[in-house]
């Protein structure tokens, strides 16, 4: 509310949000953030004590739904080791998650999915700065990976047993510098061509906004160029 002008202080901020019914803050820090202040609204008489509890009771009704106060024997997560991280299960759950999750618009001529049987004797290239960089794939608030554990699409169109060629045209998603003849040269020796294109947190992110939609860069060019 602050940045919006709409209050002027962390004072005036705590208590509007405490009387708009808001008791969660993602704060900026232990020694300034918002709520930090409640107690000074409190003792002049901006906000209730009864305010301040009915605020408070649903988020400890959460925790304790959440099993926090629990004995740790109650609690099933406590009996976990670092041997489930990664473990087979999980990733075979990941990926199922991931091929559900995929969302075709529009599949002229029944192209995909490409199947390796289909493929036989074919050649496969798969450019752009988003074929085979691992760091661009995660987006905003996303753990930091394992690269061994990372499937960019270039690994995963390998794993198909098939002649695939590479080619990123620009070595990051801005795309300030773009390699029209590396590109030209793989798409055109190439049946199959997979364009992985986009944006990733080096171009927008949260406080991080961008301006249009349109692809950053040399994109819009190197999709041109591969399609041509």
């Amino acid at each position: 509310m602050l940045g919006h002008h709409y209050t002027h202080t962390f004072l005036e901020t705590a208590v509007a949000s405490v009387n708009a019914g808001c008791n969660l803050e993602l704060s900026y820090g232990m020694r300034n953030n918002v709520f930090m202040h409640i107690p000074q609204a409190l003792a002049m008489g901006n906000i209730t004590l009864q305010m301040l509890r009915d605020r408070v009771r649903p988020l400890f009704y959460t925790r304790m739904r959440l099993g926090e106060f629990d004995p740790p024997a109650m609690n099933p997560y406590s009996s976990l080791d670092l041997s489930v991280v990664q473990s087979p299960e999980h990733r075979n759950l990941s990926l199922e998650a991931a091929v559900k999750s995929f969302v075709l618009l529009k599949n002229v001529r029944g192209t995909l999915p490409l199947r390796a049987r289909d493929l036989s004797g074919q050649r496969l290239a798969v450019v752009g700065p988003f074929a085979d960089n691992p760091r661009v794939l995660f987006g905003d608030y996303a753990p930091v990976p394992e690269p061994q554990y990372i499937y960019t699409p270039r690994r995963g169109l390998e794993m198909l047993g098939v002649n695939v060629s590479f080619a990123a045209g620009c070595s990051e998603p801005r795309c300030r510098q773009y390699s029209r003849a590396e590109l030209v040269r793989v798409v055109g020796a190439a049946d199959v061509v997979l364009i992985c294109l986009g944006t990733g947190v080096d171009v927008e992110t949260e406080a991080k906004d961008r301006s249009d939609l349109s692809l950053p860069g040399h994109q819009l060019e190197l999709l041109q160029d591969a399609v041509q």
